[in-house]
């Protein structure tokens, strides 16, 4: 029996490589991910991630702040999948939606910070 054929390939376990088997929904799918995928194929678990919600708090329901940001910096998001990267974007764009109202209010206090205060006589403005 030839085992470079697909055949003997199939035989020993393995999948026949297909050369134009790189496009599509694989191509776009990190390894991380397609190795998260294969274990939880083996050990017969679904292929969706539920466990990280059990864990603590998710990104979802993580308040704005530094702890978010510290998340968000320290996630390995070749590792994601793709409900748990549609959660990391959605956390980025709060957190930033949250860094820009206190940069709008930061302006706001300086811009109106010498009309309100009284100047002293030292102060050389």
């Amino acid at each position: 029996m030839d085992m470079s054929s697909t055949g003997g390939a199939q035989e020993q376990g393995r999948l026949p490589v297909d050369p134009g088997a790189g496009s599509g929904l694989l191509r776009a799918m990190s390894p991380g991910v397609v190795d998260y995928l294969f274990r939880q194929l083996v050990a017969g678990k679904p292929a969706e991630d539920v466990q990280w919600e059990q864990e603590g708090v998710s990104l979802a329901a993580q308040p704005e702040g530094a702890e978010l940001a510290r998340r968000l910096a320290e996630t390995d998001m070749e590792a994601l999948t793709p409900t748990e990267l549609f959660h990391y974007v959605r956390a980025a764009q709060r957190l930033a939606s949250w860094a820009e109202d206190l940069r709008q209010a930061a302006v706001g206090r300086y811009c109106h910070a010498g009309t309100t205060a009284p100047r002293s006589r030292q102060d050389p403005i």
